[in-house]
């Protein structure tokens, strides 16, 4: 029993290690994408859905990645955005709405695509893939937040969504507008996610 304590104590250790180790991986490639150069030119923004409140007011997580949707079409870097966001079921709020009328309000005056029926980040991706086809997309530019693409690049490489598309990715901003420890709590959740959709085998 004890040399199985022992075993078990150590292989508890090996996988906090190796989450650990993600974690910190992961951190590094978003503060690679923030600091990326000035995206090309693309057809569509894809912004990626997120829980759309939290204790009752607009969730910054979210928010901040049509933002950075938003600038993206200001800066005439993209002609239209695609929101994809399901329905939370937290409060039965349809993420893709929350973010069309967030949109609106901080003035985009483009095309909206909307998808609405998604729950993960692997749907987000599969379910606007013939949306944005059908708008004649070739080049599209995928939004989220900084610690969230790593997990959403490889999601687009095994599913095959960055060989029909031409893709970039662009990072809203890794804390959401919270305090340091908040941030960190995601980053730190974010290798779990990772771990979770390889043993699904979608990464």
């Amino acid at each position: 029993m004890r040399t199985l304590g022992r075993r078990l104590g150590w292989l508890v250790l090996g996988l906090a290690f190796f989450v650990a180790a993600l974690g910190l991986y992961v951190w590094m490639h978003a503060q690679e994408r923030l600091a990326q150069p000035q995206l090309h030119p693309a057809d569509a923004a894809l912004v990626l859905g997120n829980r759309a409140y939290l204790d009752g007011r607009p969730n910054p997580c979210l928010t901040q990645r049509v933002d950075r949707g938003v600038q993206l079409w200001r800066d005439g870097r993209v002609r239209l955005l695609t929101l994809s966001g399901g329905v939370d079921r937290e409060d039965g709020r349809i993420e893709a709405e929350v973010m069309a009328a967030h949109a609106r309000a901080e003035g985009y005056s483009g095309v909206l695509l909307k998808e609405s029926l998604s729950s993960s980040t692997r749907e987000n991706l599969a379910m606007s893939w013939p949306l944005l086809a059908a708008a004649g997309v070739r080049r599209v530019i995928v939004v989220s937040d900084a610690y969230h693409l790593w997990r959403v690049e490889r999601l687009a490489k095994a599913s095959g969504f960055d060989g029909a598309f031409e893709v970039q990715y662009a990072a809203a901003p890794a804390d959401c507008g919270r305090p340091a420890w908040q941030a960190m709590r995601s980053a730190l959740r974010e290798p779990l996610a990772i771990v979770n959709n390889a043993l699904n085998g979608y990464l």
